[in-house]
């Protein structure tokens, strides 16, 4: 089963906002499996000011942000223990790797693959590409925190 959705359900999903809501748009998701999102990448962000006048160019960081957040979507998705107000931390970044720049004007898409999950911690191969090139690619773990 394929699940898409559109920015009114990402937002009911993450408590993120601008400007730090970083996923425009799920393309595609297999629940347990895989997402493809995407980010559209304007030169109207706020970062572009300072990093870098004259060179925008988008920070890794915020590259590993966006990943981290397809996977919480990927995880709401896939979670049968997922209650309202659930919130997905991120819980580690391993062998991440830049391998091209991102600037204004791309369409970053990015993908997250589910490869381990134990109790309330899930780990996620990650990739962020443009034009079919590879930007960015980690493993990501994140982890639920239900609501008391």
């Amino acid at each position: 089963m394929t699940v898409y959705l559109d920015i009114t359900k990402i937002t009911e999903l993450l408590p993120h906002r601008y400007p730090f809501l970083l996923v425009d748009k799920v393309l595609q998701c297999e629940p347990g499996e895989r997402m493809l999102a995407i980010k559209n990448v304007s030169i109207n962000e706020p970062f572009f000011q300072g990093h870098f006048p004259g060179l925008p160019v988008m920070p890794g960081v915020l590259i590993m942000e966006a990943l981290a957040q397809t996977t919480a979507l990927l995880t709401s998705q896939s979670d049968e223990s997922c209650v309202s107000g659930t919130v997905y931390f991120l819980a580690g970044i391993d062998k991440a790797r830049f391998k091209k720049q991102v600037v204004p004007g791309d369409r970053l898409e990015l993908e997250a693959v589910l490869i381990n999950r134990k109790r309330h911690i899930w780990t996620f191969d990650c990739q962020a590409r443009v034009d079919e090139q590879l930007a960015a690619r980690a493993q990501i773990m994140c982890a639920a925190s239900v609501p008391q």
